[in-house]
């Protein structure tokens, strides 16, 4: 008869490997609050791009505001105004009537309901201290179907998910890093596939099915299958490089530091500086903006966008390659 040692089945269960795993997986999880509670917890205009339809003087004051909630363009009339919100150059503008009493704010809601919101007090606040009305006119609006315009936001959010998480599969399944060139290149072929099937899904539910974001069927699909394909195209290049570490990284970049900081609950010109900055160079960030740039702008500015998702794809599939090369060290092992 044998005996079972007493702590046998736990042996090796806090080994240091298992150890610096908890830590990591703390970090992220307080990465996550310190990210999110940080960007969102106190949203507030900051240098919002506005066009300006007025006299110097008054379009100063407007420039000087406290708090310094606008950056003001002054432009020749109307015309010039709503072409600069339609080019994604203004978020809004500000149209004073020097015969009258009665001014016009234009916002675009499309571009993100809460900044236009933030516009819209700000004007009033202006107009209410000068004894003059304001008129709001939304030049580029949500769809009915898109509230605050947050379906742009989520699509991206669920694109990324899938990316990374077929990139973690394939880590899981087949080893993190690939034991020669010709594997990594058919992980990115599989990636490839995954992506444009993802891009396919995701424009299907957000255009036939629910009727969120219609009429941009094709750009959205191609945009998500990019999307799809860089964020796991990355993934797999950190965990070749980091072992399952670089799946806890690309959780890091892609969600703790890109959700925050894309424009989704909160656009740019409302959240701090940090998020501020890093927002546009993020795929969670530039597929936001991509996104809404296709439905409610035209399809105008959408060269930096592409730029950086491509720029990302790019890299993790020149990066994953060249993890390939490297000699195969021993890896960080989990105990089961």
């Amino acid at each position: 008869m044998h005996h079972a040692t007493p702590g046998a089945g736990g042996r090796g269960a806090l080994t240091p490997g298992t150890l610096a795993l908890v830590v990591g997986v703390l970090a992220v999880q307080l990465g996550f609050l310190l990210s999110y509670i940080g960007s969102f917890h106190h949203p507030r205009p900051q240098g919002i791009p506005v066009a300006v339809v007025a006299p110097q003087k008054a379009a100063d004051r407007l420039d000087r505001l406290p708090g310094d909630p606008l950056s003001v363009t002054v432009v020749d009339d109307e015309r010039a105004a709503r072409e600069r919100v339609r080019k994604r150059e203004a978020e809004g503008a500000y149209l004073m009537d020097p015969s009258g009493a009665r001014d016009t704010l234009l916002v675009a809601s499309g571009a993100g309901g809460p900044q236009a919101q933030a516009l819209r007090r700000v004007g009033e606040r202006v107009a209410a201290e000068q004894d003059r009305r304001l008129k709001m006119v939304d030049i580029a609006p949500a769809g009915e179907q898109d509230y605050e315009s947050l379906t742009p936001f989520y699509l991206i959010v669920g694109w990324l998910v899938g990316g990374y998480l077929l990139a973690s599969l394939m880590g899981v399944l087949a080893g993190t890093r690939p034991a020669r060139p010709e594997l990594g290149a058919l992980r990115l072929a599989g990636a490839a596939a995954y992506a444009v099937l993802s891009g396919l899904g995701g424009a299907i539910i957000v255009d036939p099915v629910l009727h969120a974001l219609p009429g941009h069927f094709v750009a959205l699909w191609w945009v998500g299958a990019l999307l799809v394909f860089g964020t796991a195209a990355c993934t797999l290049a950190l965990e070749a490089f980091l072992g399952i570490v670089g799946i806890g990284v690309a959780v890091l970049i892609f969600v703790v530091l890109g959700n925050p900081s894309a424009g989704g609950a909160f656009q740019e010109h409302l959240i701090p500086s940090f998020w501020r900055a890093i927002g546009d160079w993020i795929p969670t960030g530039a597929g936001t903006t991509a996104v809404r740039n296709i439905v409610y702008f035209s399809g105008n500015a959408l060269g930096t966008p592409l730029l950086v998702l491509g720029g990302w794809a790019l890299a993790g599939a020149v990066l994953l390659l060249a993890g390939s090369l490297r000699r195969r060290e021993p890896g960080l092992t989990l105990p089961l």
